[in-house]
């Protein structure tokens, strides 16, 4: 009988530290779960506060650079630099750059609107140029004898994906003589040409991917952009 006793109490005893263990088990599974889910809640706080910093830095950068582009084109129209009307295009500047800043660089891909700021005065030149051989061609147009125009209005769907690139390409064609955009409607250009050089010039996209290039767009690749961006991320680390 006192062997059935102790039997049965070294099995008790088993079950009892078996249960234990389980229970242990448990406990410590329990605590590594919650390690790790504590440890992903702070990776989440960590990155949502360098995100809150990054967007609070860009939309600074974007509200600065839409101020001083606004204000020089007021001190550049006006002509006038006394300092009622200075100051008057300092607040003025100051209104319209704090509500629509966002709108002119709302699809900045790099988070570096130094990129966007070179590239676009890279492009001034080239569109300057454009205008030029546009004027001669209109003036050509229109004093020759025969007056050789052909006008017509074409219709051609983008491959810009910003609303920023497309504001930028219609005003480039009106700013162009002998071509103004009528309307756009879903990425699609509807465009007046005056001839049917001016057409097919139009037609070629090199404005159209100069501009993608400008802004950096997705289906628009070019080696500049690794370079660039290469650049950038290096300052980062």
């Amino acid at each position: 009988m006192e062997v059935t006793l102790l039997v049965q109490a070294a099995d008790d005893a088993y079950r009892i530290l078996e249960n234990a263990r389980g229970q242990a088990v448990e406990l410590l599974n329990t605590a590594t779960k919650l390690t790790s889910d504590t440890r992903w809640m702070e990776e989440k706080k960590i990155e949502a506060v360098l995100m809150g910093a990054q967007k609070k830095k860009s939309s600074l950068q974007n509200f600065v650079v839409t101020f001083l582009m606004l204000f020089a084109f007021w001190a550049l129209l006006s002509g006038k630099f006394d300092s009622f009307h200075l100051s008057l295009g300092v607040v003025c500047s100051f209104v319209v750059a704090l509500l629509g800043h966002d709108l002119l660089f709302a699809n900045v891909r790099v988070g570096d609107i130094r990129v966007i700021v070179q590239r676009f005065l890279a492009y001034l030149p080239w569109h300057v140029y454009q205008i030029v051989v546009a004027n001669f061609h209109v003036a050509y147009l229109a004093l020759s004898p025969k007056m050789p125009i052909s006008p017509k209005i074409m219709r051609f769907k983008t491959k810009l994906e910003s609303d920023i690139s497309w504001v930028t390409l219609a005003n480039s064609i009106t700013l162009t003589p002998g071509t103004i955009t009528i309307d756009i409607e879903e990425g699609e250009f509807v465009v007046h040409a005056l001839s049917e050089k001016l057409a097919d010039d139009l037609n070629t996209g090199e404005m159209e991917d100069r501009i993608a290039h400008v802004f950096m767009e997705a289906d628009h690749i070019y080696i500049q952009d690794v370079l660039d961006v290469a650049r950038i991320f290096a300052e980062f680390r």
